[in-house]
């Protein structure tokens, strides 16, 4: 079993949670998905604003999640801008490997934060919560 670390949240985590208000949610934006943790409940939904060659110009967020939940969509919405669905989807792909133990943190800004958070597999659905809304938006 592996060691836990003694503080999941962390100032950094605590403050990229808070940073999550500068992506309010917008009912204009045209490309709308949501997930759910089945782990632990939370949920995010996801807007999108998409320029003619399918990257995102523009975000907003609505989620009810931990602290864990809210730092990693932080993370998320301050590296979407300019990412297509290609990209996000092989985030994602990265993302679950590594949290399920085969794979390095995925290179994508802020994720460091939330870093710790690997040694609690109930977050981990919290964790990808904003990828998985995203994949959703951008699949309709």
């Amino acid at each position: 079993m592996a060691t836990r670390p003694a503080t999941l949240y962390t100032s950094d985590v605590l403050a990229a949670a808070t940073g999550l208000a500068a992506w309010p949610w917008n009912d204009g934006l045209p490309h709308k998905g949501e997930a759910r943790s089945r782990t632990c409940g939370s949920a995010l939904a996801i807007g999108f604003a998409l320029n003619a060659t399918g990257h995102v110009v523009d975000l907003g967020i609505r989620t009810h999640a931990c602290a864990i939940g809210q730092a990693a969509a932080f993370a998320f919405a301050q590296g979407a801008p300019g990412r297509d669905f290609a990209d996000i989807a092989a985030a994602r792909a990265a993302l679950g490997l590594w949290l399920a133990g085969e794979g390095d943190l995925p290179a994508w800004p802020g994720l460091g934060v939330i870093a710790k958070a690997r040694a609690y597999p109930s977050r981990h659905g919290a964790i990808v919560l904003a990828w998985d809304a995203a994949l959703e938006a951008l699949k309709r």
